[in-house]
């Protein structure tokens, strides 16, 4: 009679160890029906599920690997599995799973606590906890930026996704960390193409803003700015109208106002390791392409796409050519850029902070709402605003030292 058992081991983690615990299971002609290891600060916790087969007796497999975990220094204990209970787990094979992002500048007790209830409450099992960042420094200098995530692979059926997700945003509000919820998919690391919003996003800053204090014009720009905001105006209005209060600025400002941006943090790494690993990569913004460009060289950026500024006789005119770029024709060029490189919407990825970015965000495979207003936080699937773009990569699946070096 064929016998299932889990063999659970842990203890201090030693070269070789793996090899000799299977060369004594060999012997038996032992099948592995599972396997799972970790190691944590040289301490190892280790899993086997097995089946001895019908001509083999489990007693001897048992006394020779008790055997050998005390010549190792080892824990080993023997749980039982009947054929019922192991036909029920397989069972479970093809039903969703998710996946759970905890990310903060450090990670403590209670964030894990917190997001661990949170699933618990929702009837889903918690199956692996990975960490997908690198180890911080007991002692690390307080002005860098540390960056932390922890990912909960997750089983189960989910029977409200509005109501869990609503809890982890009640979780991101009260501790000030970032919660991503997404399904574990067959698309998660088979992205082909990233777009960006500009303005801050890419850049902290606004270049519209930038360009309007340049012409005298801040104050008057802000105000249009709440106005949209405030649903006064639409997106078109309010670009036509910010942009006429640039009416005779020279040309050359554009450059001073270029040479000033300054980049978010972890845009260089994220670039940097999408570019290397084959990425594409582009800009779709509301803001101008002048700007854009001059990102696009620095990062290397595959397309631009964003508002072109009339100018005439080395001034600007206070116009824009062409059809404006605003939240409609984002999505517009997400799905043309898709079909161009010939792959599906879900092997997308866009990345944005205002308004006018929800409806690339929603046609995206994973829309990221980065460092944005509350409403686009809260509508968008995805958000980040306690780290740099570069915790983009860990969404992915992707984890700290897979960054390639520059």
């Amino acid at each position: 009679m064929r016998e299932i058992l889990l063999i659970n081991i842990s203890g201090p983690d030693k070269q070789g160890l793996t090899c000799a615990i299977s060369s004594l299971l060999a012997r038996y002609e032992v099948n592995i029906l599972d396997i799972g290891q970790e190691v944590i600060h040289n301490h190892l916790s280790l899993g086997i599920l097995i089946e001895v087969p019908c001509e083999h007796s489990s007693s001897p497999v048992l006394k020779d690997l008790l055997f050998a975990a005390h010549k190792l220094e080892l824990q080993i204990t023997f749980t039982p599995v009947s054929d019922g209970e192991y036909s029920s787990w397989v069972d479970e094979q093809g039903k969703p799973r998710y996946l759970v992002s905890l990310l903060a500048r450090e990670i403590d007790a209670e964030q894990i606590m917190r997001v661990s209830t949170a699933i618990t409450e929702e009837k889903l099992t918690i199956d692996t906890i990975n960490r997908l960042s690198g180890r911080i420094p007991l002692e690390h200098d307080k002005k860098q930026h540390t960056k932390a995530c922890i990912e909960f692979s997750v089983r189960g059926t989910l029977l409200d996704e509005s109501s869990f997700r609503e809890k982890l945003l009640v979780i991101t509000s009260d501790l000030g960390v970032d919660i991503a919820f997404q399904e574990d998919t067959i698309y998660r690391r088979n992205r082909r193409l990233i777009v960006f919003d500009m303005d801050s996003t890419l850049i902290t800053s606004e270049v519209i803003d930038e360009l309007a204090m340049e012409a005298g014009a801040g104050d008057r720009v802000k105000a249009i700015t709440e106005q949209a905001m405030r649903g006064e105006i639409d997106f078109d209005e309010s670009l036509q109208q910010r942009v006429s209060t640039l009416e005779g600025l020279e040309e050359s400002v554009l450059e001073k106002v270029a040479r000033r941006l300054v980049l978010t943090e972890g845009a260089e790494t994220l670039f940097h390791t999408l570019h290397n690993l084959g990425f594409k990569t582009a800009i779709i913004s509301g803001g101008f392409t002048y700007f854009g460009r001059y990102l696009q060289e620095k990062l290397k950026i595959d397309y631009v796409h964003a508002n072109e500024l009339e100018i005439r006789d080395g001034r600007l005119t206070g116009k824009v050519l062409g059809r404006i770029v605003n939240g409609r024709r984002k999505a517009e060029l997400l799905e043309e850029m898709a079909r161009a490189e010939q792959i599906s919407l879900e092997q997308t990825i866009a990345v944005g902070d205002g308004a006018n970015d929800l409806p690339m965000l929603a046609k995206a495979g994973l829309g990221i709402a980065f460092r944005a207003k509350p409403l686009v936080r809260k509508t968008a699937r995805q958000a980040i605003s306690t780290l740099g773009l570069d915790a983009i990569l860990y969404l992915m699946g992707f984890r700290d030292r897979d960054a390639l070096k520059k």
